[in-house]
């Protein structure tokens, strides 16, 4: 039994009506206002919550927030974090702490940006800064040394009085033991 179909019209034979539609989409993102920014030179701004590149942090005294617990080091997903720690001589200003990171390296090309290392940090020594546009020409530039944490991260205020003891009982704590 063959089927019957029905006639088209002109403006089916034609594509007028399709035509003329594609043409409004044109016309009508052509008026739009710019999305694009001309980057470098111009930079995007980061919304609150940006989860960038990870840095150590220094107390005001410029001292290491890192204890070397290795907590960031177990809870990251894709194993970006590798921490040897070492051992505080008895003489430095920070000896009553157990340990200090020998070293501290993140892999910026295995790292998903997840923040599950800021989190888990008891110390606030990690930090999820607003940079995203690390780049290198191999893959051995992309793994952040101690040093270059440290360079990115910068210094941040010490809410919780870890080193200072006097303060740290005063202001209800236990001097950060």
């Amino acid at each position: 039994m063959p089927l019957e179909r029905k006639p088209l019209t002109l403006a089916e034979r034609t594509y007028l009506p399709q035509i003329l539609g594609g043409l409004w989409v044109t016309i009508r993102h052509l008026v739009r206002k710019k999305q694009t920014l001309e980057y470098p030179e111009q930079r995007p701004a980061i919304p609150p919550g940006y989860r960038g590149v990870p840095t150590l942090v220094r107390d005001p005294n410029g001292r290491e927030k890192c204890v070397s617990c290795q907590l960031c080091e177990f809870v990251c997903p894709p194993k970006a974090i590798r921490i040897t720690p070492g051992e505080i001589p008895a003489d430095a200003p920070t000896a009553h702490v157990e340990k200090a990171p020998k070293a501290f390296e993140i892999d910026m090309l295995r790292c998903i940006y997840c923040g599950l290392c800021q989190e888990v940090c008891p110390e606030e020594a990690i930090f999820l800064q607003n940079q995203f546009s690390m780049s290198g020409y191999t893959r051995a530039e992309m793994v952040n040394d101690k040093a270059r944490l440290y360079e990115l991260g910068g210094t941040l205020p010490d809410d919780h009085f870890k080193w200072d003891q006097k303060k740290g009982r005063r202001a209800g704590g236990n001097g950060g033991h």
